[in-house]
């Protein structure tokens, strides 16, 4: 499973930190602001919960489609 969201720079900073988090490069080419959460990143409960509410405060924060 892989667990996806762009962040702002001190919070991207500190997804980075998270066992199983690395920059996303699906290309070979860094994606700034995307973060790769590897399956030992959610391996517990507590972790998966940790990225689920880490990507819906994301969501929530974009402002609505017009």
């Amino acid at each position: 499973m892989k667990n996806r969201g762009h962040h702002a720079p001190k919070r991207y900073a500190d997804a980075l930190r998270r066992p199983g988090a690395r920059e996303m490069d699906f290309t070979g080419k860094p994606m700034k602001g995307f973060v790769f959460v590897a399956p030992e990143g959610i391996a517990s409960d507590a972790a998966l919960q940790y990225w689920i509410t880490e990507c819906i405060s994301f969501v929530e924060s974009l402002p609505a489609k017009q």
